[in-house]
């Protein structure tokens, strides 16, 4: 189609509990997709999106990437966490190629991951599911639409003076 002007990082998964819990097949997991697949993905990207004269880039990190990790998530924490920081380094590293590099930073979203670590647990997803959105101002946890639309917009010309930038969405819900 003539050159790369966009790229989000959007894949991920989760690997629950704490760090005694983790196997080193979770741990690859876990850093091969979280970190290591959007890290290979932008260093291949950048030169293109340069050569052409920019471009924007939209990384998928996480409320608890940084400002609160949660409890039982130590390894999906420290690789949203790593996203955060490389967002970060790699916006002051290429915005003067016209490159803009920002993070969207959802809280909880009702995705098949989010549904399946209620289950695994014990909890019907779609009670747990409106019992979280009870602990969210907005009334309900966010839908991939809502992460969508934000990705959508540091994306687009609209958010051409962005660069760096960590967008938490988190329909109200503090994180500290």
């Amino acid at each position: 189609m003539g050159g790369l002007d966009i790229l989000i990082n959007n894949a991920g998964v989760i690997t629950r509990g704490p760090v005694t819990e983790a196997s080193d097949a979770d741990w690859s997991l876990s850093v091969g997709v979280n970190v290591e697949a959007p890290f290979r993905i932008c260093r291949a990207a950048i030169p293109l999106m340069a050569a052409a004269g920019g471009g924007a880039i939209v990384n998928l990190s996480s409320c608890w990437g940084g400002k609160a990790p949660g409890p039982n998530h130590a390894l999906y924490c420290m690789t949203k966490a790593a996203i955060a920081s490389l967002t970060q380094c790699m916006g002051a590293d290429h915005a003067h190629q016209g490159i803009r590099v920002n993070a969207v930073c959802p809280n909880e979203v009702n995705t098949p991951i989010l549904r399946s670590g209620f289950a695994k647990r014990g909890f019907d997803p779609d009670w747990a599911v409106v019992e979280l959105g009870r602990t969210v101002p907005l009334g309900r946890i966010a839908e991939p639409d809502d992460i969508a639309d934000v990705a959508l917009f540091l994306a687009s010309d609209a958010a051409r003076y962005m660069c760096g930038a960590l967008v938490e969405v988190n329909g109200g819900k503090a994180v500290s």
